[in-house]
């Protein structure tokens, strides 16, 4: 049994016989009353995202994972396929489970996918990624004197506002749990 105040961002654990993982948490302290934990919860078995909020001192079970690199393929309506590089083993996973994942994933990447119970459940991914800008207009000369930011399409479709200076072609760095730009990135 694990304390609520140690659900932390991707931790899994299972409450009222339903398996979910952390997306959000926010630990609570009002006043003289009792602590309490706002979590954002992702259903491991039906990919819904739902609200919760418990009293601090509430301990849920805590599940077993198991981590295993798997090698991304593509992408369909309703799922996500993926390949173990040494068996061939073809794994799907539904793409609600894994929508806010896979945008920074690009095909033929090797990612670290979650099992519970010998089922995929989840893409674990790194804070930031490196994608490389497909297209994006040129900065404007002299327009420099703020904080001045345009879009950019990036090699995996995403599309984030960068600033002035990025060119085509150039490598930007993202944060996975906001969708930003972070950083340019030099080869």
């Amino acid at each position: 049994m694990i304390s609520a105040t140690d659900l932390k961002n991707g931790k899994t654990f299972k409450m009222d016989g339903e398996a979910y993982k952390v997306h959000k948490y926010t630990h609570q302290k009002l006043g003289r009353g009792g602590a309490s934990v706002k979590l954002e919860l992702i259903n491991l078995k039906t990919g819904v995202k739902s609200h919760k909020t418990v009293n601090s001192t509430v301990k849920v079970e805590e599940i077993d994972t198991v981590k295993r690199p798997l090698q991304y393929l593509f992408k369909d309506n309703d799922a996500v396929t993926f390949m173990d590089a040494d068996t061939y083993e073809q794994v799907e996973i539904p793409l609600s489970l894994v929508e806010d994942e896979i945008q920074y994933i690009k095909e033929g990447q090797t990612v670290d996918i979650m099992f519970v119970e010998n089922e995929a459940v989840s893409i674990d991914i790194a804070p930031k990624v490196t994608l490389k800008v497909v297209d994006t207009v040129p900065g404007v000369k002299g327009d420099t004197a703020s904080n001045v930011y345009k879009p950019a399409k990036l090699e995996n479709g995403l599309t984030v506002k960068v600033p002035l200076f990025i060119k085509e072609g150039e490598k930007v760095s993202v944060d996975t749990r906001t969708g930003e730009y972070v950083e340019r990135v030099k080869s």
